[in-house]
């Protein structure tokens, strides 16, 4: 088999295994109907089989070459390329009043902010299966108390149910990577169960509480709450970061938003006397 011509600037390790990228298409399970976009289709292992099951397969691919490749290899009406960078690629367009099912063998070098940048498009997608870094899954799918848990998992298990699926060793790559892979599926959460009244605080309390994990809650989240709103939802001052649920962190930050609705409420009123 030729080897690949890899760019070492993309980050590239192309999946090689046909008996991982068998498992990983069963996985996946596509319809020949259904929109699913390949995230970095790179030498195809993923694409062809794709392909041979659905009507028209969508990839986002920044490198110019594959991209010219797939274009020789794949007709138009079968495979509808986006070249560009995922990281500030509008999945939205790929959507178009349907929802979608993204998958790919992510670059390790981008996989946790392209993980960020795709949840403004959870609502149009149904699920999203994925290789990557056995690290960054394992943190995808960290418990409280744990080492692994941080940031990634409070947030992106606040917006999917995240299901590890198998593992996925460095010789079914080319060129191996230094580490394990591993597949995750994630299933974007019904919108009647994101519980947060304002995300974006939800978000910024997070990464707050994150930004110096091993100090105690009522040193890192000074700027947003205090020792009043953490006892009003059974927290302790003194706890960490890493000890708090999801559901710990969206009520801590619903308390929060609570109190500052009443005094913006309250102001707002004084300024129309």
């Amino acid at each position: 088999m030729k080897r690949s011509v890899t760019r070492k600037r993309f980050g590239q390790h192309f999946l090689t295994d046909a008996g991982v990228i068998n498992a990983l298409v069963e996985a996946i399970a596509p319809r020949k109907s259904e929109r699913i976009v390949e995230i970095g289709p790179g030498a195809g292992a993923l694409t062809r089989p794709l392909i041979s099951r659905v009507d028209c397969l969508r990839v986002v691919e920044i490198d110019r070459d594959i991209v010219a490749r797939l274009k020789r290899e794949f007709p138009p009406e079968k495979l509808l390329i986006a070249e560009g960078d995922a990281l500030r690629f509008d999945f939205g367009t790929f959507a178009d009043g349907a929802k979608m099912r993204l998958v790919g063998n992510l670059p390790y070098n981008i996989s946790t902010p392209l993980l960020f940048h795709l949840e403004k498009y959870a609502d149009r997608v149904i699920d999203m299966h994925f290789m990557l870094q056995k690290e960054v899954v394992d943190r995808l799918a960290a418990t409280p108390r744990t080492a692994d848990y941080g940031r990634l998992s409070v947030m992106l298990q606040y917006r999917y149910v995240i299901d590890r699926l198998f593992d996925v060793p460095p010789e079914s790559f080319d060129p191996p990577p230094k580490v394990d892979s591993s597949v995750v599926r994630m299933i974007p959460r019904r919108p009647e169960d994101l519980k947060a009244r304002d995300e974006l605080r939800f978000s910024r309390l997070v990464r707050a509480a994150f930004s110096q994990r091993r100090k105690m809650l009522r040193n890192t989240l000074k700027d947003e709450v205090g020792d009043a709103d953490l006892a009003r939802v059974g927290i302790s001052p003194s706890a960490r970061a890493e000890e708090l649920s999801v559901d710990d962190y969206v009520r801590l930050a619903n308390q929060g938003s609570g109190i500052r609705d009443q005094v913006s409420g309250i102001r707002n009123q004084e300024s129309d006397q």
